[in-house]
């Protein structure tokens, strides 16, 4: 698999990591039931893919998530763990069986934070440890300040943050070096290309792009009447009502566009972001092996700069119906 700088060179220490992730929320929560032994079948030929970037957080399954990797980690031993880079997040705190949350990111619930993902995932230290979204009340330098000393602990290696501005983005780079910025970038959410995919490039720190495959909408596979009430999309409002109709028309030209290359809607959004900027990772999630080896494929599939242009117009922003989450959703977004 090809590889990119996971905090670029101005960064200490930067790690490299595989050029496409694995996003594993799904495998505990939000996207309907779940197959824990389905889930450590697909991270186990992800390794063999070389899909060596995990990507999890605390509050994914409250808890499962970071147990589940544990498992993972700890049956493969130590040549495992040490071909793995692991990123996890904190700061998300709500209760079971509830989407609505607050935001925490006191400098004692962050250290507790920290310990308690430290033993679910069964290392000594956190590869990429994000902010995973931002209490305001609380400044960033202190947020930064306190993260500094985990790494100096010896807890964490490298530091990110989700979902912030690109003010937020500078003054935390003024604290600590920032590796990796993590929000939400695909053809159908292109909110970071206006001014934090530059300020990325700038700073050194890597983009990774979650959901690129717009919680799988892109790929043409998923509507909402075929969902299940305990999958989150279900109630997303890009997914319900005229906005799914509106979105499903940007899809067909997706797949049109697709087919004339003989690739999946996947492997041309996932190329797309790929094509575009050399400092983006994106994270697909998947469960299933066969979406995880057609999105690897995609690290394969060069588009010429005629055909990025092409895709950029089909997904015009103006043409996206919806917001990206529903307002509980938003709490911590910048």
């Amino acid at each position: 698999m090809k590889q990119r700088t996971l905090g670029q060179a101005r960064t200490p220490a930067p790690t490299q990591v595989c050029a496409l992730g694995l996003g594993c929320m799904g495998m505990s929560e939000f996207y309907g039931a779940t197959d824990d032994v389905q889930s450590l079948a697909t991270l186990t030929r992800a390794l063999e893919l070389g899909v060596t970037f995990l990507d999890t957080a605390d509050t994914y399954g409250l808890g499962h998530n970071e147990s589940l990797l544990g498992r993972f980690l700890k049956e493969g031993g130590a040549a495992r763990r040490a071909q793995v880079v692991i990123a996890t997040k904190f700061g998300i705190v709500r209760a079971s069986g509830q989407y609505e949350r607050r935001i925490d990111n006191s400098a004692a619930y962050i250290r507790s934070a920290c310990d308690a993902s430290l033993q679910r995932l069964g290392v000594d230290c956190i590869d990429l440890y994000y902010c995973h979204r931002r209490n305001p009340e609380v400044p960033v330098e202190d947020l930064m300040g306190t993260l500094a000393e985990l790494v100096r602990a010896g807890k964490v290696r490298q530091l990110g943050l989700s979902e912030v501005s690109v003010d937020t983005l500078r003054k935390a780079c003024a604290v600590h070096p920032v590796a990796a910025v993590q929000s939400e970038y695909s053809l159908w959410s292109r909110e970071p290309e206006s001014g934090m995919l530059q300020a990325c490039a700038e700073l050194g720190t890597t983009f990774v792009a979650y959901s690129p495959l717009g919680r799988a909408f892109l790929t043409g596979t998923v509507a909402s009447a075929t969902l299940t009430e305990t999958d989150f999309r279900k109630h997303n409002p890009r997914f319900s009502g005229a906005a799914e109709a509106v979105n499903r028309e940007l899809v067909d030209g997706l797949r049109s566009f697709a087919d004339g290359l003989g690739l999946t809607n996947a492997q041309v959004a996932l190329a797309w972001l790929l094509a575009k900027h050399s400092h983006v990772v994106p994270i697909p999630g998947t469960r299933r092996i066969a979406y995880l080896e057609q999105n690897v494929a995609a690290t394969d599939v060069l588009l010429t700069a005629a055909q990025v242009s092409e895709l950029d117009r089909l997904f015009d922003p103006a043409k996206v119906a919806g917001t990206r989450y529903p307002d509980a959703g938003m709490v911590g977004i910048e």
